[in-house]
């Protein structure tokens, strides 16, 4: 796909995508604009949790609600791996330390795996949680559950 022609070089398809892409991400974050991406001004610290829409608890699918009841029980919980730590690597939620954030499965009707629904509470202990976060896109957004 390349060549050394002495008047233009071809560049690869996708090399071209990646150059142009990488290039006008800069001149729109050069111009200030927004890129669906947090900037300074959407800095989410634990104290405010700025940048984190909130839902009402009522509002939220009759499965969350009874793994939020779940969690403030301490259980028991239908899948192993409700309870364990979250890493928190997408880095949407207020930074903790390690251990802070826990997950939970909320069901998927229909669904034959865990599903992408979870919450994430924040606090120790972990069934008196300071907050709580939930997720219908397994953990590509978040909103902050209000009683």
């Amino acid at each position: 796909m390349f060549s050394t022609g002495s008047a233009c070089q071809r560049v690869a398809p996708r090399q071209a995508l990646l150059k142009w892409g990488l290039s006008g991400l800069l001149t729109l974050a050069a111009a200030g604009l927004s890129v669906g991406l947090p900037g300074p001004s959407a800095a989410r610290t634990p104290e405010t949790n700025v940048g984190l829409p909130p839902v009402a608890l009522t509002t939220l699918p009759r499965e969350a609600q009874a793994t939020h009841r779940l969690i403030l029980k301490g259980g028991p919980f239908p899948y192993q791996k409700d309870g364990t730590v979250f890493f928190n690597r997408e880095r949407l939620l207020p930074r903790q330390p390690r251990g802070h954030y826990r997950e939970y499965t909320v069901k998927t009707p229909g669904a034959r795996n865990r599903g992408a629904r979870r919450i994430v509470c924040g606090g120790i202990p972990p069934n008196q949680p300071e907050v709580c976060f939930y997720t219908s896109d397994h953990y590509a957004s978040f909103s902050r559950i209000v009683p």
